[in-house]
């Protein structure tokens, strides 16, 4: 029993201790998309504030990313899409009508303060995290301000910019033969689909609303094309889902391709927009529901990344992560909820979980039970576990050199008095690794492109160039430790000016893929 709420064991596989790296900047909660816009990154900080009130700090290692670089993600993206957003103000933006049409910036994916360095923040947590599976110091990595599946190569989508998620894959491709991505948010998971979309070592499978909903793509019979075909799985579902229909179909589904497949590492894409009640969601999922999906990939002990994505809820969204981060680590969240930083948000109930509401399941059992059949067959064609030539490794992922200074490696317990641990001092959680003596050879060519990722390949950094940044905002490079500000449930103490923005909101309402590498994919301890 801790101070803020219980944490109990769970039994079985998917109890069995994990280490669990956990990406966070304290300023992500305070970028915002405008007036009235449902996407809001204070739902970010929210979560945070949960989890360390449930305590879940003491079983993370806690990260700040470095930010990602131009060049990290002109790996995926245009060179002139990337100076595009690194130049682009609110103030600027009248002069440039014509490149806003161009990449697609506007209404749903407005400019606003900081978004060059929002786009930055949340692609370097996610490039972090492969980083981090990559050298086996984590088993499971988490940023919940990942996750943003439309973007492409040329332009922004759906409230995405930066498709993280791409250059996160690419990056575990420089140690693994084949790469997972499942995406379980209400919104077909387009933008990652289109960039692997031609080659077979990287298998992505969406469980998405389909028909007159955005972005209008995932039928049931796109499966790839080229080497791709039928590596790319889409699962298309009906308003009102609930939890037994999902699984149904997301538990069998998923055992076939983690068999056939057979890959190195999993990426998941955790949109809450597909729980119950959300705002511009149509399904009706519980917590519990979603969460299962977590909790049934951890039991297969593949390096696994979490992301975030969709949620427009946001105290659902922060209930969700939450649980699922505990999920993560291996522990049972009491349902009670502690007092946190946000916590008049989460009543009149006060409680971790939601009750689904009595909307008609327009899943029939027939229709699942096609679906599931469709796919199964597709699966069936797949080539057992695709072989992928051996070739010289990208170089990893280089980060920016920093003083080494002194960092505490977890932060203390608090009294149980009520008082939650609402700040992590100092470089909270930051655990020496030791030198990682990495040097990689030198890049080589491609080894299959989907088809975005295919013309990136000429004008954005080829395959082995050198590696997205965000590497990790991992505490250590080559040998050398980066402190970690305080790390907060509360909103820091010196703010961007975007400060009353979000607060009077808040109150009114592909790429190139690199090559197999010549040693052993696996390198995990």
């Amino acid at each position: 029993m801790t101070s803020t709420g219980t944490l109990c064991n769970l039994a079985g596989p998917e109890g069995r201790k994990k280490r669990v790296a956990y990406f966070y900047d304290p300023d992500v909660g305070n970028y915002y998309y405008g007036q009235g816009h449902p996407m809001k990154p204070h739902r970010i900080r929210m979560t945070h504030s949960l989890l360390m009130h449930y305590g879940l700090h003491t079983k993370l290692e806690i990260f700040k990313p470095f930010p990602a670089r131009d060049k990290d993600m002109c790996r995926f993206h245009s060179d002139d899409y990337v100076e595009f957003l690194r130049t682009v103000t609110p103030e600027n933006q009248h002069e440039q009508l014509r490149m806003l049409k161009r990449f697609n910036v506007g209404e749903d994916c407005p400019v606003f303060d900081g978004l060059y360095q929002f786009c930055q923040t949340y692609t370097g947590g996610s490039v972090g995290g492969a980083v981090k599976l990559n050298h086996g110091h984590s088993d499971i990595a988490i940023n919940w301000a990942g996750g943003l599946h439309h973007a492409k190569k040329c332009e922004a989508s759906g409230f995405c910019y930066v498709n993280d998620i791409v250059l996160a894959i690419l990056e575990l491709l420089k140690y693994h033969a084949r790469v997972l991505y499942i995406d379980i948010d209400i919104h077909h998971g387009d933008g990652v689909e289109e960039a692997f979309y031609t080659t077979d070592r990287v298998m992505t499978v969406s469980f998405h609303k389909f028909g007159d909903y955005f972005p209008g793509t995932g039928d049931l019979r796109d499966t790839g094309y080229g080497k791709g075909k039928h590596y790319s799985l889409n699962v298309p579902l009906h308003d009102g889902i609930d939890d037994d229909s999902y699984l149904s179909l997301f538990k069998p589904l998923i055992s076939k391709v983690m068999d056939v497949f057979q890959p190195g590492a999993v990426v998941l894409q955790c949109g809450a927009d597909s729980l119950s009640g959300d705002r511009l969601g149509c399904f009706n999922l519980s917590v519990r529901g979603h969460s299962e999906c977590v909790r049934f990939l951890r039991s297969f002990n593949v390096p696994l990344l979490l992301l975030g994505g969709g949620g427009y809820t946001i105290r659902n969204v922060a209930r969700c992560w939450c649980y699922e981060t505990g999920v993560a680590v291996g522990l049972e969240l009491e349902d009670r909820m502690p007092f946190n930083d946000y916590y008049e948000y989460f009543g009149p109930d006060y409680t971790l979980h939601i009750t689904p509401s009595n909307m008609e399941n327009q899943n029939s059992r027939a229709y699942l039970d096609s679906v599931r059949t469709r796919l199964l067959e597709n699966l069936s064609k797949l080539q057992h576990a695709p072989s992928v030539p051996f070739h010289a490794r990208a170089p990893d992922t280089q980060l920016p050199d920093e003083e080494e200074e002194e960092a505490d490696t977890r932060p203390d317990d608090r009294e149980a008095d009520g008082d939650a641990p609402a700040v992590l001092e100092g470089p909270a959680a930051v655990k020496e690794e030791g030198k990682t003596g990495s040097k990689a050879a030198a890049a080589a060519g491609t080894a299959g492109v989907g088809a975005a990722a295919a013309a990136a390949a000429g004008g954005g950094g080829g395959g082995g160039g050198g590696g997205v940044t965000g590497g990790g905002g991992t505490a250590t490079t080559e040998g050398k430790k980066r402190p970690l500000p305080e790390v907060s449930g509360r909103p820091p103490a010196s703010r961007p000016p975007v400060k009353a923005k979000v607060e009077a909101s808040l109150k009114a309402e592909p790429a190139s893929i690199p090559a197999r590498p010549a040693a052993p994919a696996d390198k995990r301890t």
